[in-house]
């Protein structure tokens, strides 16, 4: 039998011809922590049942890359469909929801089914035995005529309706003792390796609480971010109002000629919202001297302060508008990060002393002159650029640190009304994939890079983790800080990316990194049936990245 010289997680190995990735992964369990996942060769991902067939060094990863994480969310999925199947029978549906920090929401739409401790008991013991007898999960690729065929039997209507739009002839289900399921990406080999997750009650539903990336041996803490959850309930209706839940219905509005309406509807529902956002703050006017909005990359902060600036001067308060921006620390004093480079995303980056003491006396009523930041020269400026609060007027700004009280720690709270944007996707797949906010907000970064700032899919991908550590870091933990929520994700949004996000991705070359994201994006925006965005409004928050807007964005 021949051999091949392989490198394997740095260490040159002879592999025999015919050899799994999942063979050749035990021999690496100790470098991993947990079980390995998923294989990567050449800037592909590999499932470990498949056999290696080239001498290209071969990388493993468990649950502490993003890649394995993915992995193991979907095979823990695929427990909790199982044993929902197994308990209840298969018209009994399970609908996974969304992510909340980490963990998974997941509810059961059956009448006389109550979501008690009773129940989660009894789905854990089903979801631990399947663990114990380390099954493994089949792959089977079949004809579409047949995979639809399958999943009408198994009551999966939802996926029979989504692979209806799927333009390839053959279709990968997995298996488990009988259930055939569809999941978007690669699952694992066998489900000995999921054997750390808890479920717990959660709102209308539960949680499936998953490992942590940092810390693999323990899962997530069950936190309960009140005011976020509010605002996934709040989407999950519009959802219902709309008549869309999936990717599915969405590709249906447009097959039936209905798209523009969606959009109406939707654009409708953010209008109706930014006015009960720009009333709060009005029914506080006497005590509020400034609005602070805060979100993360592509979450479309510019354009949501221009409107919400449009609705509270139709209530009759002028707005003036700051940039936090222009409170940078001359370049010189930039902090620097642990690898020593500028750490321009630092609260510590912004001149907190000079922006409280500006603050404090435009409060007061004194006339204050505003510094311009110069990035080419990477030093503050004054341009003659001058506030003084009237009566019924009010300050707004922007910027990634609006909710941390370091920033305005010498204002007192009375004075400040907090907002948090973000695009939170309600909208899924089907009832078992779901669409992640991060891969919504990068397609959405990807595009307005592309568009207004000259730089390729790939530059924007490489850059991605990065931002995503600096919102981690100095945005999220601070969201339940907010005085109203505003999520900027439109239900259609993703079918009018499509036809400007795929030629971005399309063009990143295989040998690069990013291609691994790259394609798993491809196959993630295959789902969806291209839209035009003509009927979508000028002053819409996705006209911030496709272009058109009638703001300064």
């Amino acid at each position: 039998m021949e051999q091949m010289q392989i490198n394997v997680m740095g260490k040159d190995v002879l592999v025999k011809e015919g050899t799994t990735f999942g063979e050749l992964a035990k021999d690496f369990r100790e470098e991993c922590v947990g079980g390995i996942m998923v294989a990567k060769q050449e800037n592909r991902l590999k499932e470990l049942h498949n056999v290696i067939h080239e001498d290209i060094p071969i990388s493993f990863f468990d649950i502490t890359h993003e890649e394995g994480m993915r992995v193991y969310q979907r095979g823990v999925s695929f427990l909790l469909v199982k044993a929902v199947w197994d308990l209840f029978g298969k018209d009994a549906s399970l609908i996974i929801e969304h992510s909340l920090k980490g963990n998974l929401y997941c509810e059961i739409a059956k009448p006389r089914i109550t979501v008690d401790e009773d129940l989660l008991r009894k789905l854990k013991e089903k979801m631990d035995g399947y663990v114990k007898a380390d099954l493994p999960l089949v792959k089977h690729t079949c004809r579409k005529d047949k995979a639809l065929d399958i999943m009408k039997k198994q009551c999966m209507l939802d996926k029979a309706e989504l692979l209806r739009f799927r333009r390839a002839s053959n279709v990968n289900l997995y298996e488990i003792e009988g259930l055939f399921d569809y999941f978007y990406g690669y699952m694992p080999l066998s489900t000995g390796t999921l054997n750390l997750f808890e479920l717990m009650l959660y709102e209308n539903g539960f949680l499936i609480l998953l490992p942590q990336a940092k810390n693999p041996l323990n899962i997530h803490p069950p936190f309960h971010l009140q005011k976020i959850s509010g605002v996934f309930m709040e989407q999950m209706k519009w959802c219902q109002l709309m008549g869309v839940a999936n990717v599915a219905d969405l590709n249906n509005t447009l097959v039936r000629g209905e798209f523009g309406e969606l959009i109406r509807i939707n654009e409708a529902l953010h209008e109706k919202k930014i006015a009960q956002i720009a009333d709060q703050v009005y029914h506080k006017i006497d005590q509020v001297k400034m609005v602070l909005i805060a979100g993360p990359s592509s979450s479309g902060k510019t354009s949501f302060a221009n409107r919400l600036c449009i609705q509270l001067r139709a209530l009759g308060v002028r707005p003036h508008k700051i940039s936090l921006d222009d409170y940078f620390v001359n370049r010189e004093f930039t902090p620097v990060d642990e690898l020593g480079n500028k750490n321009f995303e630092s609260i510590d980056a912004l001149d907190l002393k000079q922006l409280n003491e500006d603050l404090k006396n435009i409060i007061a009523g004194d006339r204050v002159e505003i510094p311009s930041f110069n990035f080419v020269t990477g030093t503050r400026e004054h341009k003659g650029t001058y506030i003084q609060l009237d009566k019924d007027e009010i300050l707004v700004i922007e910027g990634i640190h609006g909710l941390n009280n370091k920033l305005t720690s010498e204002i007192p709270d009375e004075n400040k009304f907090k907002i948090f944007i973000n695009a939170i996707t309600q909208l899924n797949i089907d009832d078992h994939n779901r669409i992640s906010t991060s891969d919504s907000r990068l397609i959405r970064r990807m595009v307005r890079d592309n568009q207004f700032r000259g730089r390729d899919g790939a530059a924007t991908i490489e850059s991605w983790n990065m931002v995503k550590k600096g919102e981690e870091e100095n945005i999220f933990p601070y969201q339940e800080n907010a005085d109203a929520i505003f999520n900027s994700a439109t239900i259609y949004e993703l079918s009018v990316l499509k036809q400007y996000a795929e030629p971005l991705l399309f063009a990143i070359d295989p040998s690069k990194p990013e291609y691994i994201t790259a394609k798993r994006l491809i196959k993630f925006l295959g789902y969806f049936l291209a839209a035009p965005g003509i009927e979508i409004p000028n002053n819409s928050l996705i006209k911030e990245f496709v272009g058109g807007s009638c703001f300064k964005v």
